[in-house]
This record gives structure tokens, sequence and C-alpha cells, in this order.
């Protein structure tokens, strides 16, 4: 079985010409046709209307307020969402920042958990961040035992320490064998590489793409960045 999965830092869904357009956002979501959706810097009656525009349910993982609206992570997807959880990982002094799991019931089945992370642009910050992801109680909780596939904004466009603890123990989307380049941000002129993909090894990464159509390079400063995988059979036999 294949899944797509896409992860999208939306930007308030504010796109380069000043206009906030969810409904933007979703056009170019359905461009890609992607059955899970990892978005970051979302408000709650964004997710609501992008959820509608592509007929997709969804889960929100609050990490604070915005102008009244609840603001953080969301995870879409056409697969039954069984279970969630937001992690903090907000470090004192700097923005609240978190970590939304999703626990998806895919085709067979079969149980797997999409771990949407934002974390923060601050190297010390980042550090702290990177420990609590592979604590115990987050990535590294003995109780999963289906695989995980971690994606989002990380922020990191260096091999930092959260990189390095994740490359560690997850496989890591190499984009420059997929896409033959080694920057993704900003979606006009990249010069840094801050979405990062990263799964467990029973997973297969057939394929890697920056979605970069005329609408996606207007809708936010990120742009999509999406990837097919093989679910391995023996998990298929799962119920």
């Amino acid at each position: 079985m294949r899944l797509r999965v896409v992860t999208y830092n939306v930007h308030k869904c504010r796109g380069l010409d000043g206009r906030a357009s969810a409904a933007r956002i979703a056009g170019v979501l359905g461009e890609i046709g992607a059955g899970i959706i990892a978005l970051q810097e979302v408000l709650a009656h964004q997710a609501e209307a992008i959820s509608a525009d592509l007929g997709l349910p969804y889960v929100l993982g609050e990490n604070r307020l915005h102008r009244g609206y609840a603001y953080g992570n969301v995870v879409l997807s056409r697969f039954p969402i069984v279970g969630s959880h937001n992690y903090d990982l907000s470090v004192r002094g700097r923005e609240e920042r978190g970590c939304l799991r999703a626990d998806l019931r895919v085709e067979g089945g079969a149980l797997l958990h999409i771990f949407n992370v934002h974390l923060g642009t601050a190297l010390i910050e980042r550090r702290h961040q990177g420990r609590k992801l592979m604590a115990p109680e987050l990535l590294s909780d003995a109780s999963f035992e289906a695989p995980r596939i971690v994606l989002g904004d990380f922020n990191e466009w260096t091999r930092g320490l959260a990189t390095r603890l994740l490359r560690s123990h997850l496989v890591s989307a190499d984009i420059r064998a997929h896409l033959a380049r080694s920057r993704t941000y900003p979606g006009v002129l990249p010069f840094l590489h801050l979405d990062h993909i990263y799964y467990d090894s029973g997973l297969h990464l057939e394929c890697l793409r920056l979605h970069r159509t005329p609408k996606a390079l207007v809708a936010s400063d990120h742009l999509p960045l999406w990837g097919e995988f093989t679910f391995p059979d023996e998990h298929l036999k799962e119920t």
C-alpha cells in the first residue's frame, strides 16, 4: 500500500501577496492529493475551512491563542484518526511550540503514528526541544509498536542537536537524493532547508517532491514537501 504524506507550513494562510486565504491553501493541497497532511502555523477557523474544502477530518494541536483563536499544528487524514495527543515543546522565554501526534488506522487495519512538529528559531531552544522529542514519553515511548513518520518545520538548516538525535533513531528523507537540491525555503528563492521528513526504517520512501506551482509560490512563504511511502505488508495484517 502507498501513502502520500505532505508537510506544509501555511504561515497563518497568509500569502506573499499579503492576503490570508484558507481556500487558496486548500487549493494547493488539492493539487497534491495527499491522504495525510501535516500543517504548521494554522488557526482553528482556518483548519475548519481547509477540512471542509478537502473533505478530510482533522485534529488540531493547540500551542497558544492568536487573536482569540486556537493556533498550532494540524493533521488532516483520509484515514480514520483513532487517537491524538499534543506534546508541549515550549522553552521558557520563547514562543510556545508543540508536536501533535495523530494515530491513523490506514487501509488493511494497520496503525500509523504521525508526529507533526514545529520547532523554534533559536539554536539553544531547538537543543532543548530535540531532547524533549526523543524523551521516553514522546518518540521513544516503548508502547509505540506501529511505524512512525515525523515531519514538519524544524527551523534547523544545519546539523544541530535536534537533527542528529532524529537521524540516530529514524531515517531522514534526503532531499538531495530526490530533488537534486539542498534548499527548500523560502519557496521563491530557496537558501535554507527547514522542512523535514523522518520515518521508521520499516517504511520505504518511494519518492519525495517539493510542490512548486504558481499557486503554491504565492500561498505561503513555505512550499509543501511531500513523500510517497510504501507501507510494510506485515503491518497490513494487523487489526
